[in-house]
Parts: C-alpha cells; sequence; structure tokens
C-alpha cells in the first residue's frame, strides 16, 4: 500500500481510561501520523473522529485501542479492501483484569498497543480475487436425503444434478412401510411421503436426475468442480460449484451376530426386513408365511458392543416401537416383545414411547437376551434377563428382529466398524523398494473419487463417518465446498436427515457465492486473504501438503505445492509448517509475528517470570475476553499473540521469543484428540507434533525444554486461566531467569 498513514485511537471509556495511565499510553503512539483519545469511540461520534481522519488525513492504517476485537464489529466496519483496521485490546485484556494504576498495568497496555501498531505497519488489505462459478450443486444420492437437498436447492434458485447408483430414487425411505408418528397423540403411523418428494424432483426444471450412475471423479476446488461420471458405461463430465454427499446409511451385516440365531433360523430377521415383510400387509414369518402372532424385538443387536458396533444408532428404538404397531394393527390378538438395554426417544418421539407403553400388546422389558433355540415348529425360545425384575425368563415368539442398526455408507464392503482407525479409509499393502519393503495405507476410492493428494475420499471419523467439527460447523466436512449431510454423517431418521439435507444445500450455496466474491467459509468466513507462495525458494520438503487439514495444495511431479486457493480455510497451518518461511497472507506472516514479539517490553530484571503466549482465536482468546468480563484478576506478566489457529506456530517464533530474553512460552489452544474443539480441525494436534522438535531448538539456546509448554483450553473454561497461567509462572521459576535476558 502507498503512502501508509496509521492512526491510532484510543478509548477512555468502559473504565479504561481511569485503569491506565492514557496520556502515558500516547506517548507510544508517537510514530503514528495521528493519535487521538475518546471516551467511547464505538459511538456515532466516536466512529466519526475516525472517518474524519480518513477523509481528510488520507488515514488508512487504523489502530483501535479499546475493547476486544470481537465487540463492535459493526461499528468498525471500514473498508477492508481500502483500509487496514487493527484493534489493540486493552479493555478486556488489560483493564478488566488488571489493578487499576499499577505499573504492570501500564506496561501491558503500552505492549498490547505495540504490538497492534507493528501489526497494521506491516499488514496490507487483502487484494480481491473474484472468480467465476458455476451456480449448481452435485447431489450424490436419491434417497430422502438427496431429494431435499436437491429440492431446497431448486428453491434456492440453483440447479442440482442428481447422481443415484441405484435404478431408482428414494433409498431406504422407499423400501420403509410407514414413517414414525410425530403429532399427538402419536399412536396412528403416518404413510411414506417419499413418493411426493420423488415427484418433486422429477418434475422441477432445476433438477436434473442421474440414474445407474457412478461418480468416477472430482477434480478442481469449490466452486469450479469438474465431474466424470459413469452412467451405463459411458463416460459423462459436467461442471458444479459444490457436492452434497448424501450416500445415506446401510445395515450393519447381520451375519456376524451368530449369537442371535441370523442366518441359522429362518423366523429371525433384521429390522429392515421386517419393513418389506409389513410392506405385504400381514405380518408372517419367512419360514412357512404363517401369520406371526408373537414377535420379539432384540433392541441394540450388535449396537454399543465393542465387538460390533460401539456406539448407539438412535433411529432404532422408535423403529422397533414403529414395527411393534405394525404387529399390533396385522393382528389385534397379536403381542410384540421389546427388549432393551435403554429406550432412547428423543423430542417429540418420547410421545410415541408414551403411546407405545399405554398399548395393552406392547410388551417392554429392559434387559439382555441371553440366547435363542429354534421349536421344531420354527417358534423361537428366547432367553431373557429381566433387569428390573432381576430374574431370567423365557418368551416363545413365531417371529424374532433384530435392531442391528446403521453404518455410514462411506465405510468400504467387509471393513469393521470397531476396525477403523486411519486418517483415510485404506489398506495396508506392502510394496517393495530398492531399500527392501515398506507397508503403505493406501486409500480405497468409495464414492467421491476426489483427484486430491490427501486421498480420493472425505477424512473421517473412528467409525467411517465423515470427520467435521460435529458441533459448531455439522455440515462442513474437511473438503471445502463438499458437504455430507443425513444418516452418511451419522445415524437419524428420514425427518431429521431432511432437515439436514436442507442445511447442508444451504451451505453448499453459502460457499459457492463466498467463492465468487474470493472469501472464506468457515470459521473465517469472509476472510478476503489467501496464502502467497514464493515457491522459488521451495524445498520440496511436502509438509505443507502433508499438514494442510484441508487438502488444499497438491504437487507437481518434482514435489513442488500446488494451490487450489478455494479450498483454503486461511488457518494458516501451511504457513506454520514451512520451515523456509515462504507462505504468508496479508495480514498474517512469520515476519509480521516475529515482529509482534520483538515489539515486547521484555524487563531486564525482576523476580516474576515474564512469558509470551501464543493463544487461539476461536477458544483461547474468547475465554481470556470471558474472564475480562467476569473481571477475573490475570497475570500481568503475560503477553498474548492471538494466531487464526496453533496450527500456524512457525517454531521460529518461539526461538524469537526465547532469544530476546522471555521466559517461557505458553499456547493456548483448542482440545485436541477423539473428542477435539479445534475449528481447524488438526490445528492443536499439529502444533502439539511440532513442538517435540522445539526441544532440539532449546538444546542449541542451552534453555530447558519445559519454558515452552502447550495447553488445551475450550472456551467455556476461562475460569481455568489464572491457574493454568500461574502454575506455568511457578514452573518457570524453579528454572531462573531466561540467561538471555537484557540481551
Amino acid at each position: 500500500m502507498a503512502d501508509n498513514k496509521m492512526g491510532v485511537y484510543i478509548c477512555t471509556g468502559c473504565g479504561i481510561g481511569e485503569s491506565i495511565n492514557v496520556e502515558e499510553l500516547q506517548k507510544t503512539a508517537r510514530s503514528a501520523a495521528s493519535c487521538k483519545t475518546h471516551s467511547f469511540f464505538c459511538s456515532d461520534d466516536g466512529v466519526q473522529v475516525i472517518k474524519d481522519d480518513i477523509n481528510n488525513d488520507g488515514i488508512n492504517k487504523i489502530v483501535i485501542a479499546a475493547c476486544s476485537p470481537r465487540v463492535n464489529t459493526d461499528a468498525f466496519d471500514f473498508d477492508p479492501l481500502l483500509y487496514y483496521t487493527e484493534r489493540a485490546n486493552i479493555r478486556e485484556h488489560v483493564a478488566w483484569t488488571q489493578p487499576a494504576g499499577a505499573p504492570g498495568t501500564q506496561l501491558l497496555a503500552v505492549d498490547n498497543l505495540s504490538m497492534g501498531m507493528v501489526k497494521a505497519s506491516k499488514a496490507e488489505p487483502p487484494v480481491p480475487k473474484t472468480t467465476e462459478v458455476h451456480r449448481s450443486l452435485l447431489i450424490i444420492g436419491g434417497g430422502v436425503t438427496g431429494l431435499t437437498a436437491a429440492i431446497e436447492a431448486a428453491k434456492a434458485g440453483y440447479e442440482a444434478i442428481i447422481v443415484e447408483e441405484s435404478a431408482e430414487l428414494g433409498g431406504f425411505a422407499k423400501k420403509s412401510f410407514k414413517g414414525f408418528p410425530v403429532k399427538e397423540p402419536f399412536d396412528k403411523l403416518p404413510e411414506q411421503t417419499i413418493g411426493a418428494k420423488i415427484k418433486a424432483a422429477e418434475t422441477d426444471p432445476k433438477i436434473k436426475i442421474m440414474l445407474g450412475t457412478k461418480v468416477t471423479s472430482i477434480e478442481g476446488e469449490p466452486g469450479m468442480f469438474d465431474i466424470f461420471v459413469d452412467k451405463s458405461g459411458q463416460e459423462e463430465k459436467f461442471s458444479v460449484g459444490a457436492v452434497v454427499l448424501a450416500i445415506g446409511w446401510k445395515p450393519y451385516d447381520a451375519t456376524q451376530l451368530t449369537m442371535y440365531g441370523y442366518g441359522r433360523y429362518k423366523n429371525v430377521v433384521t429390522n429392515v426386513e421386517m419393513e418389506t415383510i409389513a410392506s405385504k400387509g400381514k405380518i408372517t414369518r419367512p419360514s412357512d408365511g404363517k401369520t406371526a402372532n408373537s414377535v420379539l424385538f432384540v433392541q441394540c443387536a450388535g449396537q454399543r458392543d465393542e465387538n460390533n458396533i460401539p456406539y448407539c444408532s438412535t433411529v432404532c428404538c422408535n423403529v422397533s416401537l414403529k414395527q411393534a404397531k405394525y404387529v399390533r394393527e396385522s393382528n389385534p390378538k397379536s403381542s410384540a416383545y421389546i427388549i432393551y438395554k435403554d429406550m432412547r426417544t428423543m423430542g417429540l418421539y418420547e410421545g410415541f414411547y408414551k403411546a407405545a407403553q399405554d398399548d395393552e400388546g406392547i410388551f417392554l422389558a429392559k434387559g439382555e437376551v441371553k440366547g435363542l433355540t429354534e421349536a421344531a415348529d420354527g417358534s423361537i425360545m428366547v432367553d431373557v434377563y429381566n433387569q428390573l425384575l432381576s430374574r431370567d425368563m423365557q418368551i416363545k415368539v413365531d417371529l424374532v428382529v433384530l435392531a442391528t442398526g446403521m453404518v455410514s455408507s462411506m465405510l468400504p464392503e467387509g471393513r469393521a466398524v470397531n476396525a477403523v482407525t486411519e486418517e483415510y479409509i485404506g489398506d495396508l499393502v506392502t510394496k517393495q523398494t530398492q531399500d527392501g519393503s515398506s507397508s503403505e495405507l493406501v486409500p480405497i476410492p468409495i464414492v467421491l473419487n476426489l483427484k486430491y493428494r490427501q486421498g480420493p475420499e472425505l477424512p473421517h471419523l473412528k467409525y467411517g463417518f465423515p470427520d467435521s467439527h460435529f458441533i459448531c460447523f455439522p455440515y462442513e466436512t474437511r473438503r471445502t465446498g463438499i458437504y455430507a449431510a443425513g444418516a452418511v454423517r451419522h445415524p437419524m431418521d428420514a425427518q431429521q436427515s431432511s432437515t439436514d439435507a436442507t442445511g447442508a444445500a444451504l451451505k453448499a450455496i453459502q460457499c459457492i457465492e463466498l467463492t465468487a466474491q474470493g472469501k472464506a467459509v468457515h470459521p473465517r468466513a469472509g476472510d478476503m486473504t489467501f496464502p502467497e507462495f514464493r515457491l522459488e525458494s521451495c524445498t520440496q520438503c511436502r509438509r505443507c501438503t502433508v499438514e494442510c487439514p484441508f487438502g488444499v495444495l497438491d504437487e507437481d511431479e518434482k514435489g513442488t505445492p500446488r494451490e487450489h486457493p478455494y479450498r483454503c480455510r486461511r488457518c494458516g497451518t501451511c504457513m506454520g509448517a514451512c520451515p523456509q518461511r515462504i507462505i504468508s497472507f496479508k495480514n498474517y506472516s512469520v515476519d509480521i509475528i516475529s515482529s509482534m514479539i520483538k515489539a515486547v517490553e521484555v524487563p531486564s530484571e525482576g523476580d516474576e517470570p515474564f512469558i509470551l503466549a501464543f493463544i487461539c482465536e476461536n477458544d483461547a482468546y474468547p475465554a481470556l475476553d470471558m474472564a475480562g468480563l467476569n473481571r477475573i484478576p490475570l497475570n500481568p506478566n503475560f503477553r498474548f499473540i492471538p494466531l487464526r489457529c496453533l496450527g500456524g506456530t512457525n517454531l521460529v517464533w518461539i526461538a524469537d521469543a526465547l532469544s530476546k530474553g522471555v521466559d517461557g512460552v505458553m499456547l493456548i489452544g483448542c482440545k485436541y484428540g477423539d473428542n477435539y474443539q479445534c475449528h481447524f480441525i488438526k490445528g492443536s494436534q499439529v502444533a502439539s507434533e511440532r513442538l517435540g522438535k522445539v526441544q532440539e531448538t532449546l538444546g542449541r539456546l542451552m534453555l530447558e525444554a519445559e519454558r515452552v509448554q502447550q495447553v488445551q483450553l475450550s472456551i467455556d473454561e476461562w475460569d481455568l486461566l489464572p491457574k493454568l497461567m500461574n502454575d506455568f509462572s511457578e514452573q518457570l521459576k524453579g528454572f531462573g531467569p531466561n540467561p538471555y535476558k537484557g540481551f
């Protein structure tokens, strides 16, 4: 940016003026073209002061020393393409957590402003990268989820292409006899509505349906995916802006459940097979076609079982209650027994459970099926341990139905649910090389067939469900522009899947529109910066391509990164991974953060350790804000530098901090592991792995490895901050001051 002119605006409201000597703080901004104070910069009058400086004095670098950048974003909304705005937090992080007028309070405010000014001086507004996009969606799967996604997209004015592998639409919903009741008194089973959805999709001019078709390849990036499909042996190609994965679920293989007699006894069926039986009008036995006057349902058949399906499929209890109603409606004199571990009927379905309890022919018992025996007449004797009565009992029935549970269709055939532990579903194969043999995980193409360096399918959770940030961004996967919906991402019924499909379609549309404007999707939605690569300095180490959580980078034949910028979520993990420091953003780079570290005034002496903390913007930073909002006193000897994600931590920053004399470095980020909270999926985990290399750096500096520590903190654990900070400070006291202090 030519003719940079910085304006610094120090707010005195909200207790800042009573806590900090603002006149002294202004001296820190003496290098700025303008430095002004106001009692409330977020007011119309205060904002006008800044606008006047922009219009009259040409200010284009704006530093607002006031409240947290997480608040008043509407007030300080200056055109990001023309002006760079930096927020120095001296309210929540200083005035509200430190004693008023104390020397440490003033020093903290000075350092926060100094870091903000340095960042503003080096940062530049983003350069817009608008692009042409295809305003159409590929919907993979023609069941209730895929149909709903297509219909909702069409309502929003977008074209949708449904690719369905089978010869007809409808999926399992079409194979189900009736649905679940959702209205009082919950005692009548509604007819399926899938037929209406199929008709709506078939007659909508914005929806194209391709039956008997498989996706053979997906290339490109959001807004401009190239799709290759095989339709009856003929390859076709078309382009879309986003993809909704809606291939649903498949029943767990009941042949694995030998303890329940499936495959040995003809009158033991699965809940899926029971739907087919019911659709014929009468509940009959498969063995001889006779009416089944008594039916027993085994809940959690193979589920919540580490040897089969470790999780609960959530839908099966409702399915068994529904099928018990089939039995009763087929023959009013019939009996239905449901043996359950726990009855899980969420939300409105609790009314359905109550209605079933009121049916005199439906018997529910909390217990465990211990074994089954087939009699000569085909009836089944079921041995049950009744947990509530604390005794064994036997029930003779005509038919046994196993609630076998739901498995994601992303799970390869023959792969056990509880054996899926690799990041990408694949097989270990042995390859012969000049140096001998080596084992390598080879991903199995299943449905997407992505031409991504990191594998052909979506990264998944340990049971085969596509990985996403389950709480904050449930539809998002780790492949930008590809959204999972319905039972493919976790077990759910048709009604839930329809809601899920609507959400996924809207997210896909949002992605297309943001991509057209050169903006990021979640969690930095609207961010217009892009990573910039100085490839002439690249050593082809491949760390960036491996560590990127979102598959942004492929490689050319030499191993040089080949970027697909619109896949990027702007987390900066690649920047932290690069040992050559060739990756940067306009307002976020290794140099900018290093300069902020150098702007901190490290005391040359003192009894208390001086600590630098890198904190992630999604959990740790707001937790720090909440500590301020609750007026929690914090250690004044910490200096906080926010990062987009801890995954962006470059080890050079730690070396810079320690060589400057900082006594310790703390990384505060999201929780990682199975129940991770990281908004960028693997950022905190990657940072932890990188810290394993810090010991070597500290060894060169003749410093203790324990001077660097990473802690996990969720957004609601703000009350733990004082102890975390003080414990680390006490630990550092045992090492003594950093020997580089004062140099």
